[in-house]
């Protein structure tokens, strides 16, 4: 154990030697040792022509199109591809690609950093006036160099992501589905990140674990980064072991996710629900070009999430206002025939529940009111809670008033009309 801490001191000591050795070279000034009146013929590239050149070159695109919200998912990009590997160096303006070719340590430092490709795309900002770069490849092979403006359909897809995903986190954060698919997503990804954090809860806490710690998430960052941009290559050529990856990581993903369990507790979920808004709204930012766009969207969608319940609030007292405002008399509407029998039973019904109530109340009189009526026993009957008409009293209404009726048969076949009609006869002329 002694001798582990002693090696791991002797690395941590090489490590701070080393940083202090770049720091010290990185400030040092810049040095030209090339006459500077010796300047290199640069290529201005336009829109969809198509550069086949060999041999180290510096190209420059003037972006001419003042940016609009039109150009919002528009992006600018070069792309270069060749048989053999090169170096490219990017800056802003030519002064600047003048200056590569004048010798410092930190544009050496850079250079020796700097990865060889057989193929690259530089991305041109919108607001960007111009935009240079230098290529260098290794050999004479030629390579093509072709300006492209266009419709970035990925960069939409981000953008329509995000806002999805900050108007429905909500929901997102109590489904399940996206619990597990979330899970194995970013196992799947940051795996070595993971692991990494689980090793740093078991080892001592010192200086020299922080720092193996630091080193091992960059390399995991960088590594992440790696897997991304050869992406495509993994898996044409080695389809195989990324299907295994896959499948083991995503499997241990799955029981780690399934041993934890879904979010129960309350305050969790809107943990998640508001890291996941935020990272909607990242993702809106990040998929929009122009930032005025960006943060109009962005207070847009705030404004339809958070103020949904006052905004509807005001327009519902507004609409309460404006009845009285441009208040108008209003036509009374004329009641069907079912509404005026359903109202008349249900007003009856009332009517005699409060007469009720009343009879047995103690402001209520009962002898002086069985000294007036006729039958006491029946409005006993009533009070106690019998119906206030006998059965045959019922018979009697529906003959009289009810379908076939005396009363309904004077109304329907009413005399009027017989004098009308005799009005209308022709008067006959006597002989």
């Amino acid at each position: 154990m002694a001798g582990c801490m002693k090696m791991i001191n002797g690395f941590v000591s090489i490590n701070a030697k080393l940083i202090v050795f770049t720091l010290f070279f990185t400030c040092l000034p810049q040095t030209s040792y090339q006459n500077t009146g010796n300047t290199h013929s640069i290529i201005d590239l336009q829109d969809g022509e198509i550069y086949v050149k060999s041999g180290s070159n510096r190209f420059c695109y003037k972006n001419s199109v003042a940016p609009t919200w039109r150009q919002t998912w528009t992006r600018i990009q070069v792309n270069i591809w060749s048989s053999n590997v090169f170096k490219v160096d990017t800056v802003e303006g030519e002064e600047k690609l003048q200056e590569l070719d004048h010798f410092s340590i930190w544009g050496f430092i850079q250079s020796f950093l700097r990865e060889q490709k057989n193929e690259t795309t530089i991305s041109i900002g919108l607001f960007s006036k111009k935009t240079c770069f230098k290529i260098e490849p290794a050999d004479k092979t030629q390579y093509t160099v072709k300006p492209l403006r266009k419709f970035d359909i990925y960069l939409f897809l981000v953008f329509l992501a995000g806002l999805l995903l900050f108007l429905f986190a909500e929901s997102l954060s109590r489904s399940q589905v996206f619990f597990y698919s979330a899970g194995m997503s970013t196992g799947m990804i940051a795996s070595l990140i993971i692991l990494f954090f689980i090793l740093s809860r078991f080892l001592p806490k010192k200086s020299p674990f922080y720092v193996l710690i630091v080193g091992g998430w960059s390399f995991s960052l960088y590594a992440i980064q790696l897997v991304f941009r050869n992406l495509k290559f993994i898996v044409q050529e080695h389809w195989h072991m990324a299907l295994g990856y896959v499948a083991v990581v995503g499997f241990v993903s799955f029981a780690v996710c399934y041993l934890y369990g879904p979010l129960v507790d309350e305050k969790r979920i809107n943990i998640l629900s508001w890291m996941l808004q935020i990272f909607g709204l990242l993702l809106i930012y990040f998929g929009t070009q122009i930032q005025q766009v960006a943060f109009a969207i962005i207070v847009a969608a705030l404004i339809s999430k958070y103020l949904e319940y006052p905004v509807s609030l005001a327009f519902a007292a507004w609409r309460k206002m404006k009845r009285y405002i441009y208040w108008k008399p209003e036509p009374p509407r004329l009641l069907t025939e079912e509404e005026y029998q359903r109202q008349g039973e249900e007003e009856t019904r009332r009517a005699l529940d409060e007469l009720r109530k009343y009879c047995n109340s103690p402001e209520f009189s009962p002898w002086k009111t069985v000294s007036r009526i006729q039958s006491p026993k029946r409005f006993a009957d009533f009070v106690e809670g019998s119906p206030h008409l006998m059965s045959n009293e019922v018979s009697v209404h529906a003959q009289e008033y009810g379908f076939g009726g005396s009363f309904f048969e004077d109304e329907f076949f009413d005399t009027d009309d017989e004098d009308e009609y005799e009005d209308l006869k022709p008067i006959m002329k006597p002989e």
